[in-house]
């Protein structure tokens, strides 16, 4: 026992160095993409007090005063570094110009709708694709892999507005076993805490397939990829020269090496799934954080949108940093600092 806690300990220390590293490089990530956000934001033609002075029912002194109020009458670097101090000081990340709140109450209020729909999405598609991957090499060439493989073709041909436009109409005709707008039916309040679970997950079932069909034609294909490889290693080939049963030979030691490099993914997959949330979101009235950007990139409201750009990029960063713990709890083999 006394002999195994200084492994423990340094596999922890490991573990903990490397996570402590990684969010130091990632706050450096963020510093410099908030300064880029803000550049581009500048060089964007106008601002959101030039829509308001289209207005002539909106006064030159009250344009004035919300100016100064926002801090528009600054020069643009003070304008930056006035809110990256507060961003640093009091995690305030400014006001929003449209709906005269804070940006934090904002996206606090609509990030766990986002964050449901993203990881139901990650769930149902892996548990799509995974298996179909699997059986697609494991038949290689025949009738049911190249089955499947004009459906992982006509799924990533489809892009997500056509998929969400689609499933509209379906649940149009299918009405009322299908709801197509919002994240609760009108009398969610009156139901039991399980019957609310249930009302939620019955609004998810539409906006959670369209975000699904494209990643998971995608994913299907690499798995089959990645399996078909591991199985053409000479390892593979001894295990079944030794007699073992293909179940053992299939999940055990080809499984294992060929989910690696679709772990890594992961990262990528769970930050591109807020840009894929402005259409399911859209479509279906979907209280997310998609629809939130959206208006604020057609208001010019700069701070929404500076907060969003920087939840994109936090959502990458927490998202590569699971995928590298993950793949080196599946093969504690991998060294961390190898991944970097």
């Amino acid at each position: 026992m006394t002999q195994n806690i200084p492994v423990k300990s340094f596999f922890f220390n490991e573990n903990l160095i490397y996570v402590v590293k990684r969010l130091s490089q990632g706050l450096l990530t963020l510093l410099l993409a908030s300064m880029l956000s803000f550049i581009i934001i500048q060089l964007a033609p106008g601002d959101y007090l030039d829509n308001l002075r289209q207005n002539p029912t909106i006064s030159p002194e009250t344009i004035d005063e919300l100016q100064i109020r926002f801090g528009l009458d600054k020069p643009p670097l003070q304008q930056y570094l006035l809110w990256l101090r507060q961003v640093v000081t009091r995690f305030d990340f400014g006001e929003s110009f449209v709906y005269s709140r804070s940006v934090s109450s904002l996206i606090i209020e609509r990030i766990p709708a986002t964050l449901l729909l993203a990881i139901s999405s990650i769930i149902v598609t892996w548990a799509i694709a995974l298996p179909l991957g699997i059986i697609s090499a494991v038949n290689q060439n025949k009738p049911i892999d190249k089955t499947l493989r004009v459906i992982s073709y006509f799924g990533q041909g489809f892009p997500s507005f056509i998929t969400a436009l689609i499933l509209l109409v379906v649940a149009q005709n299918l009405s009322p076993l299908f709801p197509v707008g919002g994240m609760t039916s009108i009398n969610h309040n009156q139901l039991s805490f399980f019957g609310k679970i249930l009302d939620i997950g019955w609004h998810m079932i539409l906006p959670t397939i369209a975000l699904s069909i494209t990643s998971f034609a995608g994913l299907q294909r690499l798995t089959r990829g990645q399996l078909l490889d591991v199985l053409r290693q000479d390892y593979i080939q001894t295990a079944r020269a030794k007699g073992l049963p293909e179940n053992k030979v299939l999940y055990v030691h080809a499984l294992r090496n060929a989910i690696n490099p679709l772990i890594t993914l992961l990262g990528f997959e769970f930050a591109s799934l807020l840009g894929g949330a402005f259409i399911a979101e859209f479509f279906f009235n979907w209280p997310g954080l998609g629809r939130l950007i959206l208006q604020a990139v057609q208001a010019q409201d700069l701070y929404l949108v500076m907060a969003s750009l920087m939840m994109g990029a936090t959502m990458l960063i927490v998202g590569n940093l699971m995928a590298d713990l993950l793949l080196k709890f599946v093969d504690p083999r991998i060294k961390l600092e190898n991944l970097e």
